[in-house]
């Protein structure tokens, strides 16, 4: 049995640096934080070879003393905590003193700094763990790091480092993450000798735009909450921006980037009800908290943290960021100030100089429809109150109206009104910023599918029984999960509105469907209901499977495709788009709705030109 013996202070700072540096990028990411931690306001990066061949960070930050030169390249000394206190309610980025001393033990490492109560700057440099004595240099302010060669006296450790493009990516990354933090902050990124990234002092929704693209701006929204002292704000994207992977989920934790579990599961449900299964929402958030209340000391890449009430702050994202997404119908609600001045200064002419939709078409056509929309939410009205607005304004398809009647419709009615329908699918509506076309179906689905929610959260789904039960054959496994309900003291049937009954072995009859399905197939609609009871059980069917459930029968409900409304039924869909929560994505996730500017159409055209 090998005795036990004291490591070498050499092999002691390597273990530390594979904890610390796992790659070019950890290195990187441990400067920089370094750099923000002095209060610097401009930083530029210059990497060669990925970040492998050199890295070297220079910055405008207060600097570092010549006698603390050498401490600063020594493992465990650092200025940002003195005692266990500080440690219990850390507020910079570095606080453990290792990263300087672990990316010295493996690489050639060079730092020359001015602090502003010396006379000129001055430089040490390290090989290894070998330290060299400390000299005069030339720099006017701030601090540079030039780190070469990493791992070059750990041979075996190199050998993992993938090529030159996988590593500059990651170091890429990094910075990435440390420029979305800090819009104050000017930052440059040049990989061998071309810059890459450049971005001057913004505001936070400038910065984001500049780091993740256009796209990710145009289509992400604004969002600020505050509750008992925790506060959640930045830019989450619509649902219709849903990714394959999570390349663009950013959480900050007072400044901090962070993988963590709890938050990462918050945000996940806030998106499940409006996002595919297989897709990944897209997002730049920033919780900040009392440092006291978070544990930032758990792992040596400081991206995992801890939190003293788990279960507080993940209610507070979830309803945070629920409560942005469940957001009603609105044209600028997902625009911050300064981007919806942006949005408005593009139109090439000013909104209210068009007229409303002229059309020879007889539009009010097709009463042959018998108000379907009307005729489907009979009944419904009373189990939950919604009142259909009146019919389309006089003129609104006639003459243009008043420019003080545009704004006061466009406030009121953001989707506009009904037009016309396409090919039985779509709906072509008219705003105050030009068209809005509609899936009636995707939109319907939505609608029905809040519906239900709403009822059953208030446990009060109303059952219409049928006038003739309708029978139906039926195989085992159907006429036992019938069975199993009825045996329960909470029949999951009756919670949904249905009443089911066993007329034997082989035969089911549907009595009661719930009054908002009355017009849905009542044996096809059982048949899905009873599925998923039998897949996932009464109690999972109603926590973790029940919109899934509910999304099934609101399906079944909502207007077909091929389905001829009139355009007081088109309008009054407009009307509970606006007035129900992500009325924008269908259970699905896909739209149920764009907009067409006139800026756009006019695009289209060449109007102007």
């Amino acid at each position: 049995m090998p005795s036990i013996k004291l490591l070498p202070d050499q092999l002691i700072s390597q273990i530390a640096a594979g904890e610390v540096v796992e790659r070019p990028a950890s290195a990187l990411k441990e400067i920089l934080e370094n750099s923000l931690d002095a209060g610097s306001t401009d930083i530029a990066v210059a990497l060669q070879s990925g970040g492998v061949k050199q890295m070297r960070i220079s910055d405008n930050g207060g600097g570092i003393a010549r006698d603390e030169l050498s401490l600063a390249l020594t493992r465990h000394a650092t200025s940002k905590i003195a005692s266990l206190e500080d440690l219990e309610r850390v507020a910079s980025l570095g606080f453990r003193g290792e990263a300087l001393a672990s990316i010295a033990a493996i690489s050639r490492t060079q730092i020359t700094s001015c602090h502003p109560d010396e006379k000129h700057a001055w430089r040490i440099a390290s090989e290894g763990s070998f330290l060299t004595n400390i000299e005069p240099a030339a720099l006017d302010a701030g601090t540079i790091v030039d780190i070469q060669d990493i791992y070059f006296n750990t041979p075996a450790r190199r050998k993992f480092l993938k090529t030159e493009n996988t590593e500059f990516g990651h170091c890429e990354e990094a910075f990435r993450r440390v420029a979305l933090s800090r819009p104050d902050v000017s930052f440059l990124l040049q990989h061998n000798g071309r810059a890459t990234m450049r971005l001057g002092t913004t505001h936070a929704e400038k910065r984001f735009e500049d780091v993740l693209g256009k796209d990710f701006a145009a289509e992400a929204f604004y969002l600020d909450e505050s509750a008992a002292g925790l506060r959640l704000w930045g830019m989450a994207a619509k649902p219709t921006f849903s990714r394959h992977a999570r390349d663009t989920q950013y959480v900050y934790v007072n400044g901090r980037f962070v993988r963590d579990k709890l938050i990462s599961h918050a945000i996940r449900q806030a998106y499940q009800d409006v996002l595919h299964h297989d897709r990944h929402p897209a997002f730049v958030l920033f919780l900040e908290l009392d440092p006291a209340l978070v544990d930032v000391n758990v792992h040596p890449s400081k991206t995992e943290v801890r939190f003293r009430d788990g279960q507080s702050v993940h209610r507070f994202i979830f309803h945070a960021l629920n409560k942005s997404l469940a957001a009603p119908v609105g044209l600028a609600s997902s625009l911050t100030p300064e981007l919806a001045a942006a949005s408005s200064a593009n139109n090439s002419a000013p909104v209210a100089s068009y007229p409303r939709f002229q059309s020879n078409i007889d539009l009010r056509a097709n009463e042959a429809s018998g108000n379907f929309y009307q005729n489907l939410f009979g009944g419904l009205q009373q189990a939950v109150t919604t009142e259909l607005p009146p019919s389309i304004p006089n003129g609104i398809l006639g003459a243009a109206q008043p420019e003080n009647q545009l704004a006061d419709d466009a406030q009121e009615f953001p989707l506009g009104f009904a037009a016309a329908q396409i090919h039985g699918v779509y709906i072509l509506a008219q705003n105050k910023l030009g068209l809005v076309v509609v899936d009636m179906h995707a939109a319907h689905e939505r609608i029905m599918y809040e519906k239900l929610k709403n009822a059953l959260d208030a446990s009060r789904v109303p059952m219409q029984p049928l006038l003739l039960p309708v029978s139906f054959h039926a195989d085992l496994l159907e006429v036992a999960t019938v069975q199993e309900q009825q045996s329960l003291a909470e029949n999951g049937l009756e919670q949904l509105g249905f009443d089911i009954a066993v007329l034997s072995p082989t035969t089911l009859a549907v009595r009661s469907i719930p009054v908002m399905l009355k017009d849905a197939d009542a044996v096809a609609l059982a048949r899905d209901v009873l599925a998923d009871l039998r897949q996932y059980g009464a109690s999972r069917a109603f926590t973790e499977r029940r919109n899934e459930l509910l999304g099934t029968m609101a399906c079944h409900a909502a207007v077909r495709a091929n389905r001829i409304l009139t355009i007081p039924e088109m309008n009054a869909l407009l009307r509970d788009m606006e007035a129900t929560e992500r009325s924008g994505q269908c259970n699905h996730g896909r739209p149920t709705w764009f907009q067409v500017t006139m800026y756009e159409l006019d695009k289209m055209f060449m109007r102007g030109k």
